[in-house]
């Protein structure tokens, strides 16, 4: 006899759930302190900078084990910084990042392995200008401790990567702005007020703070 939807939703629900890590924290990212810097060459010249700040979003992290984080960004991009009002007009036009009709970028991490101390490779989602690719970070994590001003426990990391504009319907100017992205980031994450660490973290942030 086949099995009713109702009786497949029943079995789906029977399905054990595969629990947080016991380690995993809840982090908010701090946009005052985050920002997100790209390269790109400019004619055979130079490379052009540029920096995105206020990102906003959130990570749930086990130091004892990155396979479980989980990291969601949004990035603003009327926040773009290219050192000229004129210039940064012009990539915020449709032609360039469609500031306009889209917004904000969204980068959505789908697997994140470790490469070493304190490294990894996070394998994610971005999405821009209404087109969403695979992106790879290479990501060190600097400190996760007490803050010494706010007393909140925050964890830092830099991380880089590299992407093509190309893949994002990003094409004017192909003989004067390269397609390799650059991207260079600092970041840091606060934990959430209603995550509270365990006395094992608060011993370690204290022996940090002793050091």
């Amino acid at each position: 006899m086949p099995l009713t939807l109702r009786t497949w939703l029943a079995l789906l629900l029977m399905l054990p759930v595969a629990p947080a890590s016991a380690g995993t924290e809840a982090f908010a990212l701090d946009p005052v302190h985050t920002r997100v810097a790209f390269f790109v060459d400019h004619a055979g010249l130079s490379r052009a900078i540029g920096t995105f700040s206020g990102a906003h979003g959130s990570l749930q992290f086990d130091p004892e084990d990155w396979s479980t984080a989980r990291l969601e960004v949004v990035m603003p991009l009327a926040n773009l910084d290219l050192g000229d009002a004129d210039w940064r007009d012009k990539v915020l036009e449709p032609a360039f990042l469609d500031a306009k009709g889209q917004p904000e970028a969204r980068f959505v991490s789908t697997r994140v392995e470790t490469t070493g101390e304190n490294q990894a490779r996070v394998t994610g989602q971005l999405s821009l200008r209404g087109v969403s690719r695979e992106v790879v970070l290479d990501v060190r994590l600097n400190a996760l401790k007490r803050h010494p001003v706010t007393f909140r426990r925050t964890a830092g990391f830099s991380a880089s990567a590299r992407l093509s504009r190309r893949d994002f319907g990003i094409t004017t100017w192909p003989n004067v702005i390269g397609d390799e992205v650059e991207l260079q980031i600092e970041a840091e994450a606060i934990r959430d007020r209603n995550d509270t660490p365990s006395p094992a973290e608060e011993s370690a942030d204290a022996d940090q703070e002793r050091r």
